[in-house]
């Protein structure tokens, strides 16, 4: 089969990529970590680069871009997306999107007095990436 491009395991809608820029302009770079929720509307924690410390639990599901500021032309650097091992056992079938609505966000996370909260959304693999990520049927034991 070929294949043309690339699949991601997570994305980042343009409201959160716009909220997004913005902390990033306030904080300097970014990283999400999601280690709790079962599914839809779970919420992943951002946090400036270095305050939080991933380890070998930690699995790497990819990067967002939140793009340029339109206002200011400038952009952010690539937003790298983390779970813990043990939840990606649960989530390794579904893609990832991270949005952002109206509410107070978790804990430590950046967002938390925007008065906006980022949360996850989530849909079934296609076969395609199914494959892609090495979960297809033609690689199962």
């Amino acid at each position: 089969m070929v294949s043309i491009g690339t699949h991601q395991r997570v994305d980042v809608t343009d409201a959160a990529a716009s909220l997004l820029r913005e902390l990033t302009a306030q904080h300097g770079p970014l990283m999400f970590h999601q280690s709790g929720g079962c599914c839809d509307g779970s919420s992943p924690m951002c946090y400036p680069v270095g305050m939080f410390i991933t380890g070998p639990s930690d699995v790497l599901l990819g990067t967002i871009e939140a793009g340029v500021d339109p206002s200011t032309g400038s952009g952010t650097e690539p937003i790298e997306v983390y779970m813990s091992e043990s939840q990606f056992e649960y989530w390794k079938y579904t893609h990832l999107t991270i949005d952002v609505v109206p509410g107070r966000g978790a804990g430590f996370s950046v967002e938390g007095p925007t008065g906006m909260r980022f949360l996850i959304r989530s849909r079934m693999l296609s076969d395609a990436e199914l494959e892609y990520f090495g979960l297809g049927a033609s690689t199962l034991p």
